[in-house]
């Protein structure tokens, strides 16, 4: 309970208009990181820096998945909560990252949650691309698709979308599917992998013997 009522300090703190209603977002996001986007969304968008808060976790992503010891640095379990907090909060001002966004990486320091700092990033983009009217879309495959399939597979993809959305589609290379497709488009997720093909065979099987 204290958690997610330290959440709604990233609506509250940030804004001089704390005593409108949240905004909500334009698509749910759900999880522990769900909540933190969602009251991050929320917080930028009474501040008018949904923008700016995107670019700075995304320059800030790219810059911990590139940087081992940085990664590991703001991951540690060892540091102290409120000197990694006091450390973000002095970067963020160097970096001139948005007030939004320096509170949300105090607020994962002071909680002890900076190991999600990466999957509330990804649902913060979730929520902002929905907000530009993009429907996300994750393809994985067991070897990269050519510019045929690409193409077709894009075709498919499209009967989903309603009205003026446009799709945002990302590729992923998973060899331990053995062949077949996994699609993640919106909140529809269709498995039609060689590898969960033979576990339902395999478990049927089993379950006969």
């Amino acid at each position: 309970m204290a958690c997610i009522n330290k959440l709604a300090i990233l609506s509250r703190t940030l804004s001089s208009a704390a005593a409108q209603a949240t905004v909500k977002p334009p698509v749910q996001v759900f999880g522990l990181e769900g909540r933190y986007a969602t009251a991050l969304y929320s917080a930028a968008s009474k501040l008018s820096q949904l923008d700016q808060v995107e670019k700075d976790l995304t320059a800030l992503q790219a810059t911990i998945r590139s940087d081992k010891k940085l990664r590991e640095y703001v991951t540690s379990p060892i540091i102290n909560k409120k000197v990694m907090a006091t450390a973000l909060k002095e970067a963020s001002e160097k970096l001139r990252f948005a007030p939004a966004t320096a509170n949300l990486l105090g607020l994962l320091a002071d909680n002890g949650r900076l190991k999600k700092l990466d999957t509330v990033i990804n649902a913060y983009k979730t929520i902002m691309a929905a907000h530009r009217g993009e429907v996300v879309c994750e393809v994985v495959t067991a070897k990269p698709l050519d510019a045929s399939q690409s193409k077709q597979l894009e075709g498919a993809l499209k009967s989903f979308l309603k009205g003026n959305e446009s799709l945002k589609i990302t590729s992923r290379v998973d060899p331990s599917i053995i062949g077949g497709l996994i699609v993640s488009i919106g909140d529809k997720y269709v498995d039609m992998s060689i590898a969960t093909k033979v576990k339902l065979y395999t478990d049927v099987i089993q379950t006969a013997a």
